[in-house]
């Protein structure tokens, strides 16, 4: 079995004001890591309306899609932009996971990852924030459920900003349990431990700044493992943010490649235990692009050693 990386020149059309933080640039430095890596290659297809309209309205979808310029630049709040382009990139997102959920259910891949952008754990029902336009990760979640007829599926967010977008696209959803580690306080404000969803499907792990790779560890060991373990998923879905990196300019947390590299093999241990090893990741945040380079291949390093 083989880990599928699953990307498009497309996530490249997304194009963003001269020094934003999330910009080609991040995407382009993960490829060229993960360039000689033995990995099954996969284009992202276009997801459809019908697609999208799994988690957000399709009110919500028409607007974005009539928001997109013809030049320059279109502001849809203080962060997050479109541009000539932004709406294919997000169609390839969101399609490109839909497509790694269809090559793990049908064994063409033992695990995957989505190397896409914009990224989407910050895109709400009906509001793109944070970078983000559409949920992709929730997206994919519903798929497997919806047209894979799955029972159970869970999400373990390690970016350094609160999955408030996953949060909000499966909180009434039991069939999903939606995980989140993240710094607090921070933007977007959102993820205290308290908020635990409509059917107790929420699990949110804030810490502290300047936590490092010791109290990460602790909290997965104390928090997240034993919630997976109870819940049982059969499909796990990773939202991989590399800006808890100890290099990130956006926040405080100290972790380290070798962190990611941990996570990632006992996350897949689990998989393996749980769920016939079927993980798909899809890449959120991450802005020192050194970091996300190295970060982004640790991880895949643990999806490939999980898959062989």
């Amino acid at each position: 079995m083989t880990t599928a990386l699953v990307t498009h020149d497309d996530c490249l059309l997304h194009v963003t004001p001269p020094g934003h933080p999330e910009r080609a640039a991040r995407l382009e430095h993960l490829l060229a890591a993960l360039t000689d890596k033995a990995l099954l290659r996969a284009e992202a297809p276009e997801g459809g309306v019908d697609d999208l309209c799994l988690v957000h309205s399709k009110t919500y979808v028409e607007r974005i899609a009539g928001a997109e310029p013809a030049d320059g630049f279109a502001q849809l709040d203080a962060d997050t932009f479109l541009s000539p382009g932004s709406w294919r990139a997000a169609l390839r997102a969101a399609g490109g996971a839909m497509k790694a959920v269809d090559m793990v259910m049908t064994g063409a891949a033992e695990n995957a990852f989505v190397a896409v952008r914009p990224p989407g754990h910050h895109a709400e029902t009906e509001t793109p924030m944070g970078f983000c336009l559409f949920g992709n990760v929730a997206i994919a979640a519903k798929h497997a459920l919806d047209r894979h007829g799955l029972g159970r599926v869970a999400v373990v967010d390690f970016d350094v900003h609160h999955g408030n977008g996953t949060q909000d696209l499966l909180r009434d959803e039991p069939r999903a349990l939606a995980i989140s580690s993240h710094q607090m306080p921070l933007w977007p404000g959102t993820g205290r431990a308290e908020e635990r969803g409509a059917h107790g499907n929420l699990l949110n792990v804030p810490l502290a700044p300047g936590t490092g790779g010791a109290g990460f560890r602790a909290a997965y060991e104390r928090e997240v493992f034993p919630a997976l373990e109870a819940f049982a998923p059969e499909f796990l879905f990773i939202s991989a943010g590399f800006d808890a990196h100890k290099a990130d300019p956006l926040a405080n947390l100290m972790l380290q490649e070798a962190d990611y590299a941990w996570v990632t093999a006992r996350l897949c241990d689990i998989a393996a235990r749980l769920c016939g090893g079927r993980v798909v990741s899809c890449l959120e945040g991450g802005y020192d692009l050194g970091a996300l380079a190295a970060s982004g291949a640790a991880h895949v390093d643990a999806l490939i050693r999980a898959g062989g």
